[in-house]
């Protein structure tokens, strides 16, 4: 990490029009690949365990999902419990979009494919507090995935009915995605703080979270201000070229990005006034243009995310996240606008 904080001494370099405000419109378009409603394996009690795929769940009680458990048995019960099931998939995914689709869960829940977290909703005791309201569909990171795939679902019910309640469970893809050339979304680095983003000496320290998703999900409720938001990428020869482009998705509210030290964009001037000025900016995608010596001086990129959150949610909250080039970049804009 010392090269990295080498970089911080450099003069910023404000590129001018690097942020190419998308419009709100970039509607997703779901399609079910697989359906995962019926018979999971369930389990009341807790273990960090539980989540791996090498862990033999066959004495499991078996739970139709989705239904309460309150349903299914478990009348009365309250506290934490586990939800296990396996599915195959033939198909190829790359570059496709995929997300799990879980419904309503009552009240907390962590998710994890194959022994990896992908998404989590309220906050566990101690710090308890409920999600229940809160419709899952949590971004699946395919290289997670293999031929035979495991899904591990740990639940946290405070009163009344628990488990995964209703919906239509399901894995699907998002057949109107920007076809990224390297994907990003999974797990990055996180510390809350104005200043958080000079203690990039202490990013393995950082907390985890899983991008995107609303920070008030992930074990930070009620948090308004700054935050900053940190990945490592090894640059890859053979797929980045001199013109490539970050995108972020949607940031709620405002964002200030670096690469290595570097400032390539921000959405419009970094300060808490702006979002009263600007008070659309959360439902703009962000898409920063990487300066090409960066891509060509380094072996790797480490991106740094500054974010300011006036109120409800906050963070990086909605893809796609990753890299593309400009001529798939442009190519995709052009199949869109043929399908408008």
């Amino acid at each position: 990490m010392s090269k990295h904080m080498g970089s911080l001494g450099r003069t910023l370099l404000v590129i001018v029009g690097l942020l190419l405000v998308i419009s709100s419109g970039l509607a997703q378009d779901y399609q079910k690949i697989k359906d995962l409603n019926g018979s999971w394996k369930f389990s009341i009690g807790d273990d960090q365990y539980w989540a791996s795929p090498n862990f033999n769940d066959s004495n499991w009680e078996s739970i139709t999902v989705p239904s309460a458990w309150e349903n299914q048995g478990f009348n009365g019960y309250d506290g934490f419990a586990w939800y296990r099931t396996k599915f195959s998939i033939s198909q190829n995914l790359e570059k496709r979009n995929l997300y799990l689709q879980l419904g309503n869960i009552d009240d907390v829940d962590e998710v994890f494919i194959n022994g990896k977290r992908i998404g989590k909703s309220g906050n566990f005791p101690p710090h308890f507090a409920t999600a229940y309201n809160s419709n899952r569909i949590y971004a699946v990171p395919v290289e997670y995935l293999k031929n035979n795939n495991t899904i591990a679902v740990r639940v946290y019910d405070d009163m009344g009915e628990g488990g995964i309640i209703r919906g239509d469970i399901s894995l699907l893809i998002d057949r109107s995605a920007v076809p990224l050339d390297i994907n990003m979304q999974g797990t990055w680095k996180f510390k809350t703080g104005k200043y958080a983003h000079e203690d990039i000496a202490n990013i393995k320290n950082w907390d985890d979270i899983i991008v995107p998703g609303f920070w008030e999900n992930q074990g930070y409720k009620n948090y308004d201000g700054y935050a900053c938001y940190a990945y490592e990428l090894q640059i890859d020869s053979d797929i980045i070229t001199d013109k490539m482009i970050l995108l972020l998705g949607r940031i709620d509210d405002i964002d200030q990005v670096f690469i290595n030290g570097v400032l390539i964009g921000q959405s419009g001037p970094f300060k808490p006034s702006t979002v009263d000025e600007r008070t659309d900016c959360y439902r703009q995608n962000r898409a920063y243009y990487i300066p090409k010596e960066l891509l060509k001086s380094e072996e790797s990129l480490l991106i740094t995310v500054r974010v300011y959150d006036r109120s409800d949610g906050g963070g990086i909250y909605k893809g796609p996240i990753g890299l593309i080039s400009q001529p798939n970049y442009i190519k995709y804009w052009n199949s869109r606008r043929k399908r408008q």
